[in-house]
């Protein structure tokens, strides 16, 4: 009996509060992650109007660009940034190389000035040299009217100017020999001293006074064991000052007057009519 009361109160008990818990549900998580869908969608919703409308406003066609642009486009800036700084660099380099060639152009233009300028030198140099050579030519004859020198004193003169010679000071050879020919214009060894002059000149290449002094020497082509030699050396004189013509005309009359000379003297003719470019 008191069984059958207790489950009579029970089923009471049940039919009492069963509508309540069935008006008050559970929550299930489900519906939790569906809202947080819902909202991501709305978002999602929303950025396209904006951007359906932006374009609608501007008129330009909508284009929707992936993610990774973003990276792609600081790519190409950094490579950009690396073709001005090379292109400044190119620039730098093009700057200095000009300048350099405008240094070397401008270098250019010194040494050609500075040449012209020893052209012109030289060409005054040898254009007085001519002259000197051209005064010593036109040296009158001694006069025959002229008071003879003491003999002793010509012959010591000329004895102590040739044995400086000998002993190879030329220096003060020469300056024997152009006080001989000074002081003892007309006597018989004159002449031989004037070789003996040029002698001296052509050895420190003063050319101009050598071929002065054998010019004067040769006057008159006197048959002596030197006048070959004289001739030969005015002829090579005048190859130094450049003068072809006038040592081919010597070097003519050296083997007219001379037609005996020794065969070495003839060789070395040969030689200087060779650098002289003499006619055949």
């Amino acid at each position: 009996m008191k069984l059958k009361a207790a489950l009579l109160a029970s089923v009471l008990t049940l039919a009492i509060f069963a509508p309540v818990m069935a008006q008050t549900p559970m929550p299930d998580p489900l519906d939790d992650r569906s809202a947080k869908r819902l909202e991501r969608m709305e978002k999602v919703v929303r950025e396209l109007r904006s951007i359906v409308f932006q374009g609608r406003d501007t008129g330009k066609p909508v284009v929707v660009q992936p993610a990774e642009t973003d990276a792609q486009i600081a790519a190409l800036s950094e490579k950009l940034g690396d073709l001005e700084q090379t292109l400044t660099r190119m620039n730098g380099s093009n700057e200095t190389l000009t300048h350099d060639l405008d240094e070397a152009r401008r270098s250019s233009d010194v040494q050609k000035a500075r040449a012209e300028a020893l052209d012109q030198r030289l060409a005054a140099l040898e254009k007085r040299l001519a002259d000197q050579a051209a005064a010593a030519a036109a040296v009158p004859a001694p006069s025959a009217a002229a008071l003879p020198a003491a003999p002793g004193d010509a012959t010591a003169a000329f004895k102590q100017a040739r044995q400086l010679l000998l002993d190879g000071d030329y220096g003060a050879a020469e300056t024997a020999f152009s006080g001989y020919v000074e002081t003892y214009p007309d006597s018989a060894k004159a002449p031989e001293a004037r070789y003996w002059l040029g002698e001296t000149q052509f050895v420190r290449e003063a050319y101009g006074d050598a071929a002065g002094s054998y010019l004067g020497a040769v006057r008159g082509w006197p048959q002596t064991s030197w006048a070959p030699d004289a001739v030969l050396k005015l002829s090579r004189a005048l190859v130094a000052l450049r003068k072809p013509a006038d040592a081919c005309k010597t070097l003519d009359e050296l083997a007219k007057r001379y037609p005996k000379a020794p065969a070495a003297l003839t060789a070395k003719a040969a030689t200087t009519r060779a650098q002289a470019k003499c006619a055949a």
